[in-house]
């Protein structure tokens, strides 16, 4: 029973969730619809003249990278010994 029980407790949400969607209904809706209005009205109060920007600056990176990162990973060991 414990087993049935398992499954049965993650699987309640989504049963529900289905049930309401057969019926019709859609959970949070109404949230969706106020979102895209205050999102729909904060775009109309944007100034009309367009600001220019700079492209963003590459990230700096301290790590070596490429053909460095082999030197440094050869430099580490000496080469193998002839048989």
């Amino acid at each position: 029973m414990t087993e049935l029980g398992a499954f049965l407790l993650p699987v309640l949400p989504l049963l529900f969730l289905l049930g309401a969607l057969l019926l019709g209904r859609y959970p949070g809706h109404e949230a969706i619809v106020r979102l895209s209005e205050k999102l729909a009205a904060r775009a109309g109060t944007r100034p009309t003249r367009a600001i220019p920007q700079r492209p963003p600056k590459a990230p700096r990176s301290f790590a070596p990278g490429g053909g460095l990162l082999i030197a440094l990973g050869l430099a580490q060991r000496p080469p193998p010994r002839p048989a």
